[in-house]
């Protein structure tokens, strides 16, 4: 049995060390881990290093793209999920058609920078709204989907200050990386945001841990229709076998 398995407690109750464990692979199953980091960091990486040497555009950009593609091919060959490789691969092809199409290798980061600021702004706008997108992004991993929107206030809670903080952090990187993008080479930018993917990441993730270690337990929504369904057929077959009993006394009474 996973940790995701394990029961949980009910809403309101001070967490365990079961629902800490719980969190930590809620997590770490949603946001693909270190080797999702990886997947996530050697695509630029290779970008900015091979451009570096050379300065040439063509090179670089293949090579980031081919890398791309060896990483998904990899997860498919373990046949492990491909979600996070994938979604690199789209980043990737984003840029090298953007930086293809200007001519400016600086443009191969354009559509990542842009993306990590609408995530930011996502965050936050959808945590004024009352939805806070951390939730709903974890809500099913948690197995609770909305139910904390009103079952679990705690929780919602919990979910508005991760929102906050993922988009906080992530409008500071933007901060450094929008600046660089209109004022320094391409060179300076690609190392920095190198520098700049897994620390405010893990950041991110370590706050989200430490407010959903301290919330609520998670309501289970997929247990509780289980146990109604259960609750239902016995229903049915108690009165079925009422049925049969009546029916079978009718039978004796008119004999």
């Amino acid at each position: 049995m996973t940790s995701l398995d394990k029961p949980t407690q009910d809403a309101g109750q001070a967490p365990t060390d079961d629902a800490r464990a719980v969190t930590e692979a809620a997590l770490f199953e949603a946001f693909g881990g270190v080797r999702g980091m990886v997947e996530t960091v050697v695509p630029g990486l290779l970008f900015v290093a091979i451009f570096t040497v050379n300065k040439n555009l063509h090179v670089s950009a293949i090579a980031a793209l081919v890398v791309s593609l060896v990483l998904v091919v990899v997860r498919l060959a373990m046949k492990d999920t491909v979600k996070h490789a994938f979604s690199g691969v789209f980043g990737v092809a984003f840029g090298v058609v953007f930086a293809m199409f200007t001519g400016n290798a600086k443009d191969f980061y354009l559509p990542g920078m842009l993306y990590t600021l609408g995530l930011a702004l996502a965050y936050i706008i959808t945590t004024l709204a009352g939805v806070p997108l951390i939730g709903l992004i974890l809500g099913p991993v948690f197995k609770e989907n909305l139910s904390w929107r009103t079952r679990n206030p705690g929780r919602k809670k919990a979910y508005a200050k991760a929102s906050w903080a993922w988009g906080l952090i992530l409008l500071a990187k933007c901060a450094i990386l929008f600046p660089l993008y209109w004022w320094s080479d391409t060179t300076k930018l690609g190392w920095v945001l190198v520098a700049l993917k897994i620390p405010p990441f893990l950041l991110a993730v370590w706050l989200t841990w430490v407010f959903l270690a301290k919330a609520p337990a998670p309501i289970d929504v997929f247990a509780e229709m289980e146990a109604e369904e259960k609750a239902q057929q016995e229903r049915k077959a108690a009165l079925a076998a009422e049925g049969g009993d009546v029916s079978g006394g009718r039978h004796r009474r008119d004999a």
